[in-house]
């Protein structure tokens, strides 16, 4: 199914939302929970899957659904229709601080693997499922599981990093090694496994985890400086030392004290 053909614009920083425009019967389809608003004209719809499965059956359909459940996602996704004679707009919000990004699957090979959490929205006919990873030791230890996110299509879709995002293209046989978790999204000529991290105390004491993934090129690799697992593990870090974490001992009792916190 040939994607729809839909314009954007992505406004904002630190928390960024798309603003999709629709013609008249265009459609795009998102992950629940994503919408932030839509112009009157624009119907959502609750659809199996992501919608791009029109003329399979319905035993198809539920397959091609039930495939998400295996990256931990929804078995549905909302489908937003322009149901007007004249353009309208529809806008989906980041779910945490950092950049959304629009990916031309057809610029892209026309096909763009990412982590699981990473998909946003995107034109209705890009097709989203899942990427097994053909080694063992990746899918045990590599952070973001033994299956990810793979987007098919030949038009937009727009996923989402958090912090900063560090774009490398890099050469046939080129190799960087990345924090698992650090990985957002990688074009399919990239070679990706798992490594352990050479010596114990480095792997013990150095709190960068015993594995980290290595990306071989050809290929373009897309790179967060602040995966959603890293800030919530800081923010559940500092919640359990009654919000003062490190905030010199004793002293930081003293302004827990004198805040009124105890």
């Amino acid at each position: 199914m040939n994607a729809h053909e839909i314009d954007y614009q992505i406004s904002g920083s630190e928390m960024q939302y798309v603003e999709i425009e629709l013609d008249p019967a265009e459609s795009v389809v998102a992950e629940a929970g994503s919408l932030m608003m839509m112009d009157s004209d624009i119907h959502m719809q609750t659809i199996f899957g992501d919608g791009s499965d029109e003329n399979k059956g319905l035993m198809g359909k539920l397959f091609g659904a039930g495939k998400r459940l295996l990256t931990g996602e929804s078995l549905f996704m909302t489908l937003f229709t322009n149901h007007g004679s004249r353009r309208q707009t529809v806008s989906f919000a980041s779910p945490y601080p950092g950049k959304i990004l629009p990916m031309d699957l057809s610029a892209l090979g026309g096909k763009l693997i990412c982590q699981k959490d990473a998909f946003l929205c995107a034109a209705k006919g890009v097709s989203v499922g899942i990427e097994l990873q053909r080694k063992l030791g990746t899918g045990f230890f590599g952070g973001e599981g033994f299956i990810m996110q793979k987007i098919e299509g030949h038009g937009l879709a727009f996923v989402h990093a958090g912090g900063a995002i560090c774009v490398r293209v890099l050469g046939p046989g080129e190799l960087i090694r990345v924090d698992t978790g650090c990985l957002v999204a990688m074009t399919q000529e990239i070679h990706y496994d798992i490594e352990f991290v050479k010596g114990v105390k480095t792997a013990i004491f150095g709190g960068e985890g015993l594995f980290f993934a290595t990306l071989r090129g050809p290929g373009k690799v897309w790179i967060q400086s602040l995966p959603f697992s890293r800030l919530a593990d800081r923010v559940l870090s500092a919640s359990r030392a009654g919000g003062r974490k490190e905030e010199g001992g004793i002293l930081g009792g003293l302004g827990n004290l004198l805040d009124g916190d105890n």
